[in-house]
């Protein structure tokens, strides 16, 4: 740009744009550097675990109707182990039901997730045979601890197993439903 003033010239150039730019763009650089080796330091592995071929996971390979049967399993435990210690005894499916405890009471809910219906085979377990196996399978929850131990069968007219074993399970066709959390099913902050 050129001024004029009373009979003389001055030029005055443009700031020098190209330094600051290199500087903004090295600034950015440095900035993408630092992030990017944080977030590689702080990144963790997910690993993926996979169930044996006599169980099923809770999360993944159970139908909407047997995972609610299967969590109100895992909550009515607790009132279980209650009325257990009050009653020397396991309290009966209909004492259970008479309570209002899913899945034992006979509600809508029960009749559309598979109309099961219990019964409590000696000495610690419970048996839902369904009604309708396309909607749910038939579940059996043993109740030896603090955890209950599940299994489901999705054959049609089974009849009450007699041997409540592991391995006699297994070869009746009943596969045990665990419970896996990991990274996909709730998120881990680690500080």
């Amino acid at each position: 740009m050129t001024a004029v003033t009373k009979g003389s010239t001055q030029i005055v150039r443009p700031a020098g744009a190209g330094h600051e730019t290199l500087y903004v763009l090295l600034l950015c650089l440095i900035i993408l550097a630092v992030s990017g080796t944080v977030v590689a330091l702080h990144g963790e592995t997910q690993e993926v675990h996979v169930v044996d071929s006599h169980q099923l996971d809770a999360r993944r390979d159970l139908s909407a109707a047997e995972q609610g049967i299967y969590a109100d399993l895992r909550v009515t435990l607790d009132e279980i182990h209650l009325l257990q210690q009050e009653q020397s005894a396991l309290p009966t499916p209909t004492q259970l039901g008479e309570e209002g405890f899913a899945p034992f009471a006979q509600d809508a809910s029960s009749v559309s997730r598979g109309d099961h219906r219990w019964q409590l085979l000696e000495p610690t377990a419970y048996l839902g045979l369904s009604q309708t196996p396309e909607a749910s399978g038939s579940l059996l929850m043993r109740v030896s601890g603090a955890e209950p131990d599940i299994w489901l069968n999705r054959r049609a007219n089974l009849a009450a197993p007699t041997d409540l074993t592991d391995q006699a399970l297994i070869d009746a066709g009943w596969q045990q439903v665990v419970a896996q959390f990991d990274a996909g099913v709730t998120r881990q902050h680690r500080h």
